[in-house]
C-alpha cells in the first residue's frame, strides 16, 4: 500500500516514528511523509521515504490560515490518493481529519498532545473541542497516548468509546535505549531536562528548583538540553537562557541527534511539562535505567510509578520540585541505581515499541480490508 505520515516537522517523524515506519516498509508499503521539511528530510530519504514539503503554521489557531491549511491538504491528498494516511500533531490531526474525509481517504489521528490551546481554558479551549468534535466524529480509529487525554476526549464527548484506543506513547527501542550504568556515586549528582525549552514545558521551574537546591547542594549540577527560540508562543529566547548559564544555575547542552550520551551521564532525568502525550525523554530515559522527577499531569504520570522509578511533584510549582529533587539526593547509591532499574523493567512490561506497530497494523487491516 501507499502510506501517507504527516505532522508539523519533519523531524517527528525521523525522531519518534522511525520505528513505525522500518515496520511498515518492511511489509512492502510504501511511505510518503508531508510535513514541512527540516535537516531531517535527508535522513528519510535515506530510510527510502519520499518526502512532500508541507507550508503550514504550526501557532495557534488562526482561522484563515488554518482554512488555507485545510484546502492544501485536501488537495495533496486527492492528488497522491494514499490507500491511508497517518497523522501526528494537532493542527495535522484535525485539519487533516476534515481534508481526508472530502478525499475519500482512510484516515488515523494520534493525539500525541493536546498543546496549549487545551491548557489555555475559556474560548481558545472551546474552540479547539468544536474542531477535535468536527473532525473526529466519522473515523473508525482515533490512537490516544496516555489514558488521561483519552478520558477527557470521551468526557466532552469529542469521541466515541468504540473509536479510542490505547497506545504506549510512539514505544521506545529497547535495544538502542538499553540500561546504561550509574555515574560514580562520588561525582557530583546530575539533574538533566530534555525538551524544547517552552514555558509549558516546565522550564522556568526547573531554572527556579535549581537555585533553591543549590542553595543546599552548590555542587548539584543541572543541564538543559533542546532548542531555545521554536516557532510556538511560549518559547524561551536565546538571551534568556545565556542569563541564566551566565549566572551559573544551567548548563545549556544545546541540541542533539543522539540524547543517549547526556543521560548516561545524567543521574536523574526531569520534566515539570505542563502536560505530556507520552513524554518520549521520560520513556528513553526510564530505558537507559534513569531515575525521574515529572509533574503529576497527563502523560508524564502514566511513565513515572512514584516512588518506585521516580517521583512526581505539583504541576507550575518550583518548590514542589525543589522537594522532589531533595528527596532523589538523600537516596543511598544503591536505592537511585534500584529506581533506575524499576524504570527500565516497566519500559519492557508496557512501552516495547513492537506493541506501537502491532496496533497500527491492525488499524491499517480494519482501514482498507488489506494484510
Amino acid at each position: 500500500m501507499h502510506i501517507l505520515m504527516t505532522v508539523n516537522a519533519a523531524w517527528n517523524i525521523w525522531n519518534f516514528r522511525r520505528p513505525l515506519v522500518d515496520a511498515l516498509s518492511a511489509d512492502g508499503h510504501r511511505i510518503t511523509v508531508l510535513a514541512p521539511p527540516d535537516d531531517s528530510v535527508v535522513d528519510l530519504e535515506r530510510i527510502g521515504c519520499r518526502f512532500l514539503p508541507l507550508e503550514m503554521s504550526v501557532k495557534g489557531l488562526n482561522p484563515i490560515e488554518d482554512l488555507k491549511l485545510q484546502r492544501r491538504l485536501k488537495q495533496i491528498f486527492k492528488e497522491e490518493q494514499p490507500d491511508a494516511i497517518l497523522s501526528f500533531t494537532i493542527k495535522n490531526n484535525i485539519f487533516g481529519a476534515r481534508a481526508a474525509r472530502a478525499a475519500g481517504v482512510p484516515f488515523v489521528p494520534n493525539v500525541t498532545g493536546l498543546g496549549t490551546a487545551f491548557l489555555s481554558g475559556g474560548l481558545l479551549q472551546t474552540v479547539a473541542e468544536q474542531l477535535y468534535r468536527r473532525a473526529f466524529g466519522k473515523l473508525p480509529i482515533v490512537f490516544f497516548q496516555n489514558e488521561d487525554d483519552r478520558d477527557l476526549f470521551l468526557d466532552r464527548k469529542l469521541v466515541r468509546a468504540d473509536q479510542a484506543l490505547l497506545l504506549p506513547g510512539s514505544g521506545i527501542d529497547l535495544v538502542r535505549f538499553t540500561a546504561a550504568e550509574m555515574p560514580s556515586a562520588d561525582a557530583p549528582p546530575v539533574f538533566l531536562m530534555i525538551a524544547r525549552l517552552l514555558r509549558d514545558k516546565g522550564v522556568m521551574e526547573f531554572v527556579e528548583a535549581a537555585r533553591l537546591i543549590k542553595a543546599r547542594h552548590p555542587e548539584a549540577r543541572f543541564q538543559l538540553l533542546g532548542a531555545t527560540g521554536s516557532e510556538n508562543r511560549s518559547a524561551i529566547d536565546n538571551a534568556t537562557v545565556e542569563a541564566w548559564v551566565a549566572e551559573g544555575v544551567v548548563e545549556y547542552l544545546g541540541t542533539t541527534s543522539d540524547v543517549r550520551p547526556a543521560i548516561a551521564a545524567a543521574s536523574c532525568v526531569v520534566l515539570p511539562s505542563y502536560r505530556e502525550g507520552a513524554p518520549r525523554t521520560l520513556i528513553e530515559a526510564a530505558a537507559m535505567a534513569r531515575s525521574l522527577i515529572a509533574t503529576d499531569v497527563p502523560g508524564c504520570r502514566a511513565v513515572v510509578d512514584t516512588d518506585v522509578s521516580g517521583f512526581l511533584c505539583e504541576v507550575r510549582n518550583s518548590d514542589s520540585l525543589a522537594t522532589a529533587m531533595g528527596r532523589f539526593l538523600a537516596l543511598s547509591p544503591d536505592d537511585r541505581a534500584a529506581m533506575g532499574q524499576a524504570g527500565r523493567a516497566k519500559m519492557e512490561r508496557e512501552y516495547d515499541q513492537t506493541l506501537v506497530v502491532a496496533a497500527y497494523r491492525e488499524a491499517l487491516v480494519v482501514l482498507t480490508g488489506n494484510r
